[in-house]
């Protein structure tokens, strides 16, 4: 095998090398909380659309996670899109361990018992539809129930290990 002009050598597939490629990968960053005995949340870099029609989105939770067996349970999530001055939120929900919900996070209870934080740019309460095995992982499917998109300022990003602001 040859390799291509521009491109290394090829690596056989691995969790570090698709690590290492989607450190290449510039994606949002989302925060998703649920309430169990106590709210649960955890920073997302996984959140995509599925379907306009009925509205639903996926990401990703690991099954090891703190978060997840109350994820396992809920009916519903927030999912709450970060703006660039939010790094510090979203490194608190990135961090095992952590209590996410004490100060500084602000946030109140939303529709259907929901964590709700506030100062994001867009946020939206989904009903659960799906929990989808993926490796270590489940896919959650969730449906958009009601949503606030008019927050201000620009997307917090994530790339090559660390959080980013949107250049132009």
């Amino acid at each position: 095998m040859t390799a291509s002009p521009g491109l290394g050598t090829p690596l056989l597939a691995a969790p570090d090398l698709l690590r290492s490629v989607f450190r290449q990968h510039a994606a949002g960053v989302a925060v998703i909380t649920a309430h169990g005995a106590k709210p649960v949340g955890f920073t997302a870099t996984s959140l995509t659309s599925v379907a306009a029609e009925p509205p639903l989105l996926s990401f990703g939770v690991g099954t090891g996670s703190s978060s997840w067996p109350v994820l396992a349970e809920a009916g519903h999530v927030g999912v709450h899109i970060l703006g660039e001055h939010q790094r510090e939120l979203a490194a608190t929900f990135a961090r095992s361990g952590a209590d996410r919900f004490a100060e500084p996070t602000s946030w109140r209870t939303g529709p259907e018992g929901v964590p709700l934080l506030d100062g994001v740019l867009a946020w939206l309460v989904c009903k659960v539809v799906a929990r989808v095995p993926a490796g270590d992982h489940r896919l959650v499917l969730a449906e958009a129930v009601v949503g606030d998109p008019a927050g201000t300022g620009r997307p917090l990003l994530y790339h090559q290990g660390r959080f980013n602001a949107l250049r132009d």
